[in-house]
């Protein structure tokens, strides 16, 4: 997986330049990311604190979490109706 360079208040911080009337392409050298990862990240934080980017980020982890969950628990029950369904 890849790593990320750039923690949620940092991405917050180049959002608020770019707010405050710097150019995409002047943040995008400046920090070393594409345009198109520049309103990515606006798409996704924009308008955020840095305390809602870090509870979206708990509430994505909690997500992945329980969706794990939920796939062992279907495949476990798949296998338990497939024995059942077998005659002895």
């Amino acid at each position: 997986m890849k790593r990320k360079r750039f923690t949620e208040e940092q991405i917050i911080g180049v959002l608020r330049e770019h707010e405050a009337g710097a150019k995409a392409g002047d943040l995008a050298r400046k920090h070393g990311v594409s345009e198109a990862t520049l309103y990515n990240w606006k798409a996704k934080y924009g308008g955020m604190d840095v305390s809602d980017a870090k509870r979206l980020k708990a509430l994505e982890d909690e997500n992945a979490k329980l969706k794990k969950l939920l796939a062992d628990q279907m495949l476990e029950a798949s296998a338990l109706r497939e024995l059942l369904s077998k005659k002895w």
